[in-house]
């Protein structure tokens, strides 16, 4: 692990490649799972700003259970997380004609219709933030439906920090990430990665 100010970083982060590769995986990661994306308290306020932007877009049952719970709600480990259709989809899934799916907040950001990107844990994936003490921790997170993203990382020799670099930095800053990349140059120079 490194750390940089208050934040400690593993080093599969800095080790392991990843390029996510959606015409392989359809999006899955945003319609797998037991629960919903992790939030921060101040982007459900967000999120409820653009929700009329992005309210036709929306399935009838995604529409249906925010009308019934929110945007959002506590899960089984009391995080809060995005709302959830079916006990699995995102409420922000749509599809495309194709069959991927795709963040209809982040459609709308896109679309020059809002200013909030999407929830910055959905940006920063495969890395999960979390509390390590006082301190914030980077780490890696693996799962089966990113297989082609690590195949595709390999290929491309994309390690994750710098797949995420514009997420770490919404997240951490300028400043941050570029002791990061100095953090990284000098344990290449002593081949610890």
């Amino acid at each position: 692990m490194i750390q940089i100010d208050d934040v400690v970083v593993s080093l599969d982060v800095l080790r392991e490649k990843f390029f996510c590769d959606l015409s392989v995986c359809k999006g899955e990661c945003c319609i797998e799972g037991d629960a919903g994306a992790p939030l921060e308290q101040e982007e459900v306020a967000e999120i409820e700003d653009v929700l009329p932007t992005i309210w036709d877009d929306l399935s009838p049952e995604a529409r249906a259970v925010i009308e019934q719970q929110g945007v959002a709600y506590i899960d089984e480990e009391g995080d809060l997380v995005t709302s959830i259709v079916r006990g699995k989809d995102c409420v922000f899934t749509c599809y495309g004609e194709d069959g991927t799916c795709y963040c209809a907040l982040e459609k709308a950001y896109r679309d020059g219709k809002s200013k909030f990107y999407k929830p910055v844990s959905c940006h920063l994936y495969p890395v999960r933030v979390g509390d390590y003490g006082p301190y914030k921790a980077v780490n890696y997170h693996r799962w089966d439906v990113c297989k082609a993203a690590v195949v595709l990382g390999k290929a491309k020799n994309m390690p994750v920090y710098r797949f995420l670099r514009e997420p770490l930095i919404r997240k951490f800053g300028e400043a941050w990430y570029a002791e990061l990349e100095k953090a990284v140059d000098e344990l290449k120079s002593q081949h610890y990665i």
